[in-house]
């Protein structure tokens, strides 16, 4: 599912070969692991694969998720890069294409670029609809600590949970959560072991007032809660930063159905 906290990727036009600038708060730790194959290049470079004019200018990346955090913020530059570009050079490049550059790229790019309520097998290439999603609050939370994916994958010592049955769509927060709360993140154990910080948030988050579920989000390290409303999410956020004196990451806002999602 998708929430309102993200990115920003803008294009600022000249003549110069095409370049990445970036910004916002986690713009420097980006940089640091930064290179020539950065995700937005690369997929700005395989949309134009064979123009006769290449994409020129510079490329500015507001970079206000963390950085390899477990909740798909580069997938998501890569995906509004494709839509940024197919905009500015009106390509009108059909989404198939897309679709299929969008998983040369990571196998949480093509989720990204159809940006709405998505249930995905596989690697992430298999997409289908979601249920109906009830409206309701999220709150993110990140330890700030760096987790290996491929170190967590090592981990485990289990076997993969079965494909979760669920309904077409689900009338309250409640509810949702109510059949959430019997499925898990097979990939929490391993993590909590790696990072025990992660622990540590899921217990904050728990204690919340108002909280319905909380879960790791994909391989870590941010953690979710989810709550009634945006209002219920937003509250629980400002306890939290009070309770927590610490460097966490938190956002708290509304999750986001599908008829809300416009990609970028």
């Amino acid at each position: 599912m998708f929430a309102g906290a993200a990115d920003r990727l803008t294009h600022e036009a000249s003549e110069a070969p095409l370049s990445l600038e970036l910004t916002g708060p986690f713009g420097q730790k980006l940089a640091s692991e930064a290179s020539d194959d950065n995700l937005v290049i690369r997929a700005a470079r395989l949309l134009t694969q064979g123009m006769d004019t290449p994409l020129t200018g510079r490329l500015i990346l507001e970079k206000n998720l963390p950085v390899a955090s477990g909740i798909g913020g580069g997938s998501a530059d890569a995906a509004a890069t494709l839509r940024l570009v197919d905009r500015l050079l009106a390509l009108g490049t059909p989404e198939a294409r897309l679709l299929a550059i969008a998983e040369q790229l990571g196998a949480d790019v093509p989720v990204c670029l159809l940006q709405k309520p998505t249930l995905m097998r596989g690697i992430g290439e298999q997409l289908d609809p979601a249920p109906a999603l009830p409206p309701c609050g999220i709150l993110l939370v990140n330890c700030g600590e760096a987790v290996s994916t491929p170190a967590i994958f090592k981990a485990r010592n289990a076997a993969f949970s079965e494909d979760a049955i669920l309904p077409a769509a689900w009338p309250t927060a409640a509810a949702m959560t109510d059949d959430l709360q019997r499925l898990s993140n097979d990939l929490e154990p391993p993590a909590c072991t790696l990072c025990p910080s992660i622990s540590i948030v899921l217990d904050a988050i728990g204690a919340l007032p108002g909280c319905l579920l909380n879960r790791m989000s994909g391989s870590g390290a941010t953690c979710f809660g989810l709550f009634d409303t945006a209002e219920d999410a937003e509250a629980a956020a400002r306890r939290l930063r009070q309770e927590q004196q610490n460097d966490w990451w938190v956002w708290a806002g509304a999750v986001l159905p599908a008829s809300d999602q416009s990609p970028a």
